[in-house]
């Protein structure tokens, strides 16, 4: 059942893989730029080939004069936000994937470092956790993160999850059930690239979709001395409390018509709005929010005033499904809409912002 495709908390029936039947997913190596990723123990393969990405996208809110996605946000100048041990280590293949031991499991994630990497200069990093029923690399086509990376100069992860699901707190699946610590393995993800690659700190920031959505606001509120800011799609807040040292930047798209993770919520599960309402307190946000961007069936909202500049927005999608606007759209999962970019949009945000 195409449920089962990125589904928030029913378990996809056995054997039934929409992501095969549907014949839209292709590898890296079949469809992504690039060859297949090399393994992080191997220093010797060549970096990927690739040829520029567009710098602009007519899908981007306020793209015509709005440079903030070229733009550096300013430097938090705290001793403890210094890098690594990773800067001045040389850069490697640009496509590679990383493992490490954790719980006992050995975890993988995909790191793509965009072209023009530069060793000695600390870089941004996203964090992109993809829904259940579905893989890295798939996350990778579904978002189109690669090419935007190489356009706006981030490090681009995607990690995955146990048994292709996030333990998100009230959700999903097999990582849920087991009591994988994915908050625990986001952290030591984050600790190996800090010591592998040039990371920022002060400029890491998670996204994701569905089940990798409720992991992105998980992370904000358990590691929000790791995450400056996050974005989620189609996946609202799955906690069951949510106290984060800090206040995080949050960016929030979900469909009125969300078949899967309804935008209105369900039993046991809160609603967008009111997801959007929770980081609105948590972040001391002023009362009342302003329209900042109409575009066709899209409308965003924003809440400003808010601590640290940690400013919180939801973008609206009349009539939309279980998708990933402006990306690839998954068969039997609802409507998506080109009139917005999530990725686009959600990297002009995390641009904006930085831990202080």
């Amino acid at each position: 059942m195409a449920a089962a495709l990125l589904g928030a908390c029913a378990n996809p029936p056995a054997g039934d893989d929409p992501t095969r039947d549907a014949g839209v997913f292709a590898t890296p190596a079949d469809a992504a730029p690039g060859s297949s990723p090399a393994p992080d123990d191997s220093p010797d393969s060549p970096a990927d080939a690739r040829s520029p990405a567009d710098a602009a996208h007519p899908l981007e809110p306020d793209a015509e004069g709005d440079d903030s996605a070229d733009a550096e946000p300013a430097r938090p100048s705290d001793a403890a936000l210094e890098p690594r041990s990773g800067c001045g280590r040389p850069a490697g293949p640009n496509d590679r994937v990383f493992t490490l031991e954790h719980q006992g499991r050995t975890r993988s994630f995909h790191v793509h470092t965009p072209v023009g990497y530069d060793p000695e200069r600390p870089t941004p990093v996203v964090v992109n956790f993809h829904g259940r029923a579905t893989t890295a690399q798939q996350q990778m086509l579904i978002t189109g993160l690669l090419p935007i990376a190489d356009a706006s100069g981030f490090i681009a992860v995607h990690p995955e999850g146990i048994g292709q699901t996030w333990n998100a707190g009230l959700c999903c699946g097999e990582a849920q059930t087991q009591g994988v610590d994915d908050v625990g393995f986001t952290r030591a993800l984050l600790d190996r690239l800090a010591d592998e690659l040039c990371v920022d700190p002060g400029r890491v920031y998670a996204m994701g979709l569905s089940n990798g959505g409720f992991m992105a606001h998980r992370v904000a509120c358990e590691l929000a001395d790791r995450f400056a800011a996050i974005g989620s799609v189609a996946g609202p807040s799955a906690t069951f409390t949510c106290e984060p040292v800090r206040p995080v930047a949050v960016q929030h798209f979900h469909g009125t018509a969300d078949m899967i993770v309804p935008y209105d919520g369900f039993a046991g599960q809160v609603s967008a709005p009111a997801t959007i309402d929770g980081w609105v307190t948590r972040n001391g946000c002023a009362p009342g929010a302003t329209t900042y961007f109409t575009a066709g069936v899209v409308r965003c909202d924003e809440f400003t005033g808010c601590r640290e500049d940690a400013t919180v927005r939801l973008c609206t999608i009349d009539g939309g499904g279980h998708q990933w606007p402006g990306g690839l759209t998954i068969p039997l999962l609802g409507e998506n809409t080109n009139d917005i970019s999530a990725s686009h949009a959600l990297w002009a945000f995390f641009s904006e912002h930085a831990r202080r």
